[in-house]
C-alpha cells in the first residue's frame, strides 16, 4: 500500500438505477454505466459499486450493469453488496472488480473471510464495518486475511486508527474542504468515499490540487522530465507516438506543446497540441473516446514521447481503431499473426463465430452446434483428456497437435457461450 490518498466515487445499484444511498432510494441517475462514464472523466482514483438488490433475478441483473461498467471504465471497480457466501464474491471478481468487499456487520460475511482470502488472495479482499466494536473484535482475522477496510460511519476514524494499522477507506455524504484534508491528514486513511465525492465530482481535479499543496500525496502524475529537457521542433512541439497498453496496437501519431503535457500529467487524460486549430486538443473531449495514461516514455534524444493508453473507444476521427490504416505495401512473407499468439486465436474464433452465423454444408464447426451444449462439453472433455494421454508421450509434436485441437473445441464452446478472447485475456491479466 503506498501512501497515495484516493478519491473513491460511489454508485449505490438499486433495481438498475443509481439511487442517492445505502438508505435513501432516490433516484439520481436511470443509466449506471452513463453515470460511471462520468465518475471515470472526472478524475477518481477508484469506483465503489453496491449491489443492493433483493432477490436473485435483480442481483443478477446488477451482476450484469458491473460486468458492463467494468468492461468501460480504466478506474478499478471494487464490488460490494448482497454477498452470502464464498460465490458471491467471486461472480463480483469474474464480474471484472478488481476487489470484493465483505459486509462485516454480517456473521455470514466475516465467517467467509479465510475462505475468499485464501481462495482469491488478501489483495482481493475488503471489510465494511459500522462501527469501532466490529473491527476490535475481529481484529486478527482482518488483518490476517483483509487487505483494507471501509468505515461506513465517518465518526469512528480515530477508534479504526487506535485499533488496526489497517489502511482504510472512509464513506462520508457531505464535507468542507477543510474536513476533507483533516481526514486524509490521518495516517490510515487512504480513501474517502461516498456523496462527498459524487457531488463533487467536478471540483476531484482542484480538490487534488489543493491536498498536494498541503503536502498530501494525491493521483497526479509527475515527471522527473521538465519540459524544457525535450528537444522540440521549430514550432516548439514534441511528436506523440501513441500505443495502446493491452495490445501495443499502434494508434496514432499527435503533437504536444508545453500545455499539453502538463495538462496531460494533470489530468491522467491524454491531450495534445492541435495544429489545425492551433489550440489545446484534449483527446476524447468531443467524441468521449478518451485516452487515459497509463505509461509515457521519452526516446534516447528527448525528442519523441512514447505513450501507452487505455482506448476508450477509437482512436482514428474516420472511425478506425487506428489511424494507420492505408496499407502501401507489403511483402509475400509478412504475416501480421505470425508474432502475435492473440491475433491466431482471435482469427479463428471470427471463422467459428461466421460459421454459426453462417452455416455451411459439410462443416464440423456446424456439426457441434447444431447437437448443442452437451456435445460441445463431450468434445472438450475428450480433447483434454488427449492432452493428458499425450503429455506422456516422450514426442512434443502430439501434445502441440493435441493443445491445438482442444483450444479449437474451447472457442467453439466460448461462441456457444458469448465469451471472447479479450474478456478471457483481460481477466488473466488480473491474475
Amino acid at each position: 500500500m503506498t501512501g497515495t490518498k484516493r478519491f473513491v466515487s460511489c454508485i449505490y445499484l438499486y433495481n438498475e438505477h443509481a439511487v442517492k444511498g445505502l438508505d435513501d432510494m432516490t433516484i439520481v441517475e436511470t443509466d449506471p454505466i452513463r453515470l460511471a462514464d462520468s465518475y471515470n472523466d472526472g478524475n477518481v482514483d477508484e469506483l465503489l459499486i453496491f449491489d443492493m438488490s433483493y432477490d436473485d433475478e435483480s442481483h443478477e441483473r446488477a451482476l450484469l450493469i458491473i460486468k458492463e461498467i467494468c468492461s468501460k471504465v480504466e478506474m478499478p471497480v471494487i464490488g460490494a453488496g448482497n454477498v452470502k457466501r464464498m460465490e458471491d464474491i467471486k461472480k463480483l471478481l469474474y464480474a471484472g472488480c478488481k476487489r470484493a468487499v465483505l459486509d462485516y456487520e454480517k456473521e455470514e460475511n466475516v465467517a467467509i473471510t479465510k475462505e475468499v482470502s485464501d481462495k482469491f488472495g488478501k489483495d482481493k479482499i475488503l471489510a465494511s464495518v459500522d462501527n469501532a466494536k466490529t473491527i476490535e473484535f475481529n481484529k486478527a482475522l482482518l488483518e490476517e486475511y483483509v487487505s483494507e477496510i471501509i468505515l461506513m460511519n465517518p465518526h469512528i476514524i480515530k477508534d479504526a486508527e487506535s485499533i488496526t494499522n489497517l489502511p482504510a477507506i472512509v464513506s462520508v455524504k457531505e464535507i468542507a474542504l477543510n474536513k476533507l484534508i483533516e481526514i486524509f491528514g490521518y495516517e490510515n486513511i487512504y480513501g474517502v468515499t461516498g456523496n462527498a465525492i459524487n457531488d463533487n465530482i467536478k471540483e476531484i481535479l482542484s480538490l487534488k490540487e489543493l491536498l498536494k499543496e498541503q503536502g498530501i500525496s494525491v493521483g497526479i502524475l509527475e515527471s522527473p522530465y521538465k519540459w524544457e529537457e525535450f528537444k522540440k521542433d521549430p514550432q516548439g512541439l514534441v511528436p506523440v507516438i501513441v500505443q495502446d497498453y493491452k495490445t501495443d496496437a499502434v494508434l496514432m501519431l499527435a503533437y504536444m506543446d508545453e500545455d499539453a503535457f502538463n495538462y496531460t500529467l494533470k489530468t491522467g487524460k491524454m491531450t495534445y497540441y492541435s495544429r489545425s486549430r492551433q489550440e489545446r486538443w484534449v483527446k476524447g473531449e468531443t467524441s468521449g473516446h478518451y485516452q487515459y495514461v497509463k505509461k509515457l516514455t521519452a526516446d534516447c534524444d528527448m525528442d519523441t514521447i512514447l505513450a501507452k493508453v487505455y482506448q476508450v473507444g477509437v482512436a482514428c476521427h474516420t472511425g478506425a481503431y487506428s489511424c494507420f490504416f492505408n496499407e502501401i505495401v507489403k511483402k509475400n512473407d509478412y504475416d501480421e499473426n505470425e508474432k502475435n499468439p492473440l491475433n491466431v486465436l482471435m482469427d479463428v474464433s471470427a471463422v467459428i463465430a461466421d460459421r454459426k452465423k453462417n452455416p455451411k454444408e459439410g462443416s464440423y464447426t456446424n456439426y457441434l452446434f447444431d447437437k448443442g451444449i452437451d456435445k460441445i462439453l463431450k468434445k472438450v472433455g475428450e480433447e483434454a483428456t488427449e492432452i493428458v494421454i499425450a503429455a506422456k508421450n516422450p514426442n512434443p509434436e502430439e501434445i502441440k497437435y493435441e493443445i491445438s485441437d482442444f483450444l479449437y473445441h474451447v472457442m467453439v464452446l466460448m461462441e456457444e457461450k458469448g465469451v471472447t478472447w479479450k474478456e478471457i485475456m483481460e481477466d488473466l491479466a488480473k491474475r
